[in-house]
């Protein structure tokens, strides 16, 4: 059994450990919120149920990612945990809007709420999401999945901690359109957590390099190896939190033609040591691309029905011995 197995195994065990724990807190909240007519409450176990949602697509995810290559899907299925993340990030968007919609009405007509009730049942929801929170905390910084579902309830607990204060003061004090404030609170809280999920899947599925990553950076550290002249063509990009991937060219000093295999491999262990590349297609010395630019220019496929040995100017394969005169 692999590494990677039991990691997915262990995610997927906290996983369905965080599901209980959010699904017992929905139940008290949304039962709670409608006894108390406490808005903030409501909003929170809004929340919660897309918590719940965002949990149970993380954990497909992590289901599907397990699924093997195949001849239509040569990369699997680890996309969908880019997918999920990004459905997670635009759900909890929308419920921050429609916060955003309820609290206005009730900061110009506030309602009377049941503070003492209000504060038992939002201190319950945060002891479990605390809880909740802890198990999916040791994998929350290197899988994005993970780390979309930590906001969920990291952000909830951040909410009953709000909800508990207000109870408090409402209790004490009368003071119902603090019900409404926080709610706004809430609204804010989940707005940004969603904005950077959303803004990091995003990134993900337009193949953008890696965060703290530069193109000129892994380029130069593919020049320092022994018995490379240059590299061009260079493409790196995410497939998903747990696989990066990198295609280059690579022009070998002739010296080094005999040892290509070596250069090639010492270049791998170069990108997997100290970038976390572990997905690499690296081909050795592109003749006509020599004088090529170190990212290549995209280029739609002809429209126009061609003869398959005829080729363009300039648009031959690269990995073909084609001469030009300069």
């Amino acid at each position: 059994m692999t590494a990677e197995h039991h990691l997915d195994k262990s995610i997927a065990g906290r996983f369905k450990y965080a599901i209980i724990l959010t699904a017992l807190t929905l139940v008290a909240e949304v039962i709670g919120g409608i006894w108390t007519n406490s808005l903030a409450l409501l909003s929170d176990a809004a929340h919660v149920f897309l918590d719940l949602f965002a949990l149970f697509l993380s954990l497909g995810a992590i289901k599907l990612s397990s699924y093997p290559v195949s001849e239509t899907r040569t990369f699997g299925w680890h996309r969908t945990e880019v997918f999920a993340s990004l459905i997670n990030g635009v759900s909890v968007f929308l419920i921050s809007i429609g916060i955003f919609y309820e609290a206005w009405g009730r900061l110009f007509q506030p309602e009377e709420v049941k503070s003492l009730p209000m504060f038992v049942i939002a201190f319950i929801g945060l002891v479990m999401n605390l809880v909740a929170a802890s198990a999916l905390h040791s994998h929350s910084h290197d899988d994005l999945n993970v780390h979309s579902a930590f906001l969920h309830v990291i952000g909830d607990a951040a909410a009953s901690v709000g909800v508990i204060v207000g109870g408090l003061i409402m209790y004490f004090t009368g003071w119902f359109v603090l019900d409404a404030i926080i709610s706004v609170g809430i609204g804010f809280v989940i707005f940004w957590g969603s904005w950077r999920v959303i803004r990091e899947a995003v990134h993900i599925l337009l193949e953008g390099v890696p965060r703290g990553m530069t193109i000129a950076e892994v380029s130069d550290a593919i020049r320092n190896v022994e018995g490379v002249n240059d590299v061009h063509h260079l493409n790196i990009w995410t497939i998903c939190s747990h696989i990066l991937a990198l295609s280059a060219h690579i022009d070998i000093i002739p010296e080094y033609k005999v040892e290509q295999a070596d250069v090639l491999r010492r270049i791998e262990e170069l990108l997997f040591d100290r970038y976390h590349i572990s997905h690499t297609t690296l081909q050795a010395e592109c003749t006509m691309c020599i004088e090529g630019p170190v990212i290549k220019e995209m280029r739609h496929r002809p429209r126009a029905a061609r003869h398959p040995h005829k080729h363009e100017h300039g648009h031959g394969p690269c990995g073909h011995d084609h001469h030009h005169p300069h």
